[in-house]
């Protein structure tokens, strides 16, 4: 059964206009009179989902007419009937954008309506599905779990040509991989990945014999590894080695002190 496709705006509801009281609603007042007589395309199939939130949205402030469609194909047969589309809003709920069904949905979207801002609103706030959305072109990706004013905030941030991705999920994904230790490289720009590793055991003050058994090295090659460790630190001995590291790598200090200091270099 095909849905009803339905207009909101203030005069349908009846709201009151409300007044302006701080410098920010100004210019929030300002940008929608620029994008008067457009609309905000609002898409899902969800029929009670879709009213409910087009007519939050009106109610927030959203500054425009809300066209609510159960989809692309109802809203073009349609299409005539309303103001031109500046901005479209994607409800997928719990789908992921990932999904290959959703990913071509998205990225049809953004082919179809372009420049038109398309922004997705989601139950999802995984990072993955942040990044997916915005690969297939989106200016916005909304996760449920934030308020009705920071979701207007987005989708008129969308309109005026930005882009908004939600700060606390990328944050809580930067958490986990660090509590992982998973973390970038930070000296990825001075030494290998191999000298990286004889570093972090070098500072544990292991022997070139158990660097060499752990790493499935050559213990001769473990050697070059310290002297070429030597000479970018202009380090004359694996002692100066720890301490000059020690700056580089503050999130292990205190192991020397566990382990004591590394022996002298042997040749």
């Amino acid at each position: 059964m095909n849905s009803v496709a339905l207009s909101y705006n203030n005069t349908a509801l009846r709201l009151p206009v409300l007044s302006v009281s701080s410098p920010d609603e100004a210019t929030n007042g300002a940008r929608d009179n620029t994008v008067a007589g457009s609309a905000l395309l609002l898409l899902d199939n969800r029929t009670l989902d879709r009213e409910c939130l087009a007519e939050c949205l009106v109610l927030h402030g959203l500054g425009s007419e809300v066209l609510a469609f159960g989809s692309v194909s109802e809203w073009r047969s349609n299409k005539d009937h309303h103001p031109p589309v500046a901005a479209i809003l994607l409800n997928i709920g719990g789908r992921k954008v990932t999904d290959p069904s959703n990913t071509s949905e998205i990225t049809d979207l953004v082919t179809e309506f372009g420049p038109t801002p398309v922004v997705v609103l989601s139950d999802l706030d995984e990072l993955a599905q942040i990044l997916k959305a915005l690969e297939c072109g989106v200016r916005g990706y909304i996760p449920s779990s934030i308020g009705f004013d920071i979701c207007v905030q987005a989708v008129n941030l969308a309109r005026a040509g930005g882009t908004f991705v939600p700060a606390s999920s990328i944050l809580s994904t930067r958490q986990i991989t660090v509590a992982a230790g998973e973390v970038s490289r930070p000296l990825g720009g001075m030494f290998t990945q191999r000298q990286e590793e004889v570093i972090h055991a070098l500072r544990r003050g292991k022997a070139n014999k158990i660097i060499a058994y752990e790493l499935n090295l050559r213990e001769s090659t473990v050697k070059v590894h310290i002297r070429n460790i030597m000479k970018k630190l202009k380090a004359t001995n694996r002692t100066e080695v720890a301490y000059k590291l020690s700056d580089m790598f503050p999130v292990e200090v205190g192991e020397l002190e566990k382990s004591g200091l590394p022996q002298q270099l042997s040749s």
